[in-house]
């Protein structure tokens, strides 16, 4: 992982889900590995209704849909701390603890902030459940609010989760960028493709925007082995997840995604 830290600046990885894959790579623990101790704490994910997919909400029109969830990608709800005692016995409990420290809830939601400035909406939603989540929430609501004062011209609002995926049914379109824990962006990430019609076009980005580690980007897709050699795979994530790979290297003037937009009749 070292020599790769220092010789790589970005990581562009293919669906991945066939056995022989699986196993020279073994996936799905790597990925969490790269997420870690790449402290690539930013998981960033676009939402956009494209021209000719069926979208499964009423009246949705390319155009309608476009926005981002900014998820944090190392730590909250994800920190494996916890465990069992009387295991096996009708006594048996169960404990898996949240961890939310103050740099790790700031520099997401600061990054979250930046992006949500430099769109024409200039507009964001935190995600929350600070009515059931006693502390964790709370002091994740404060962290926004503190982090506000520091982004006038942004206007925001905190949802709750379970109104907000509601809304991400109901009023798509109200949303820019949308900020939320380890769990909660897990969840949204992948509830905002589905209402466009499909996840299997969706990118995703995992980001040390500081550069000190490589970045992971990736199409949210797997390999879809039942569809080999019938030359009817769509490859828009693989080429999206690229363009905003070569994007974040060019320091973010997107003009890759813009020509990915652009072939994608996406504009």
């Amino acid at each position: 992982m070292s020599n790769l830290a220092v010789s790589t600046p970005s990581i562009l990885v293919p669906s991945a889900g066939r056995i022989p894959f699986r196993t020279i790579f073994r996936c799905g623990g790597s990925l969490l590995k790269f997420r870690r101790e790449f402290d690539q704490y930013v998981n960033l994910r676009p939402v956009r209704l494209f021209p000719g997919v069926p979208c499964p909400l009423a009246g949705k029109q390319p155009g309608d849909i476009d926005f981002y969830v900014v998820r944090e990608n190392t730590e909250g709800e994800y920190s494996s701390l916890g465990g069992r005692v009387n295991e096996g016995t009708e006594h048996e409990v169960v404990i898996q603890e949240s961890v939310f420290t103050r740099r790790g809830v700031d520099r997401i939601l600061r990054y979250a902030f930046e992006l949500a400035q430099s769109r024409p909406r200039k507009t964001l939603t935190s995600a929350t459940k600070s009515n059931g989540l006693a502390i964790s929430m709370p002091y994740w609501d404060e962290r926004v609010e503190a982090m506000a004062e520091n982004y006038p011209e942004i206007r925001w609002d905190k949802q709750h989760i379970d109104i907000l995926c509601a809304r991400f049914v109901m009023q798509p379109e109200r949303f820019d960028v949308v900020v939320a824990s380890n769990l909660f962006g897990d969840i949204l990430s992948d509830l905002g493709p589905a209402c466009t019609g499909t996840i299997g076009i969706a990118p995703s980005a995992n980001l040390n925007p500081e550069r000190t580690f490589p970045s992971l980007f990736e199409p949210v897709h797997g390999s879809a082995p039942d569809i080999y050699g019938k030359n009817i795979a769509n490859p828009i994530a693989t080429i999206w997840a690229g363009a905003m790979m070569l994007d974040f290297l060019g320091n973010g003037d997107e003009r890759f995604q813009q020509a990915h937009n652009g072939y994608s009749g996406s504009n």
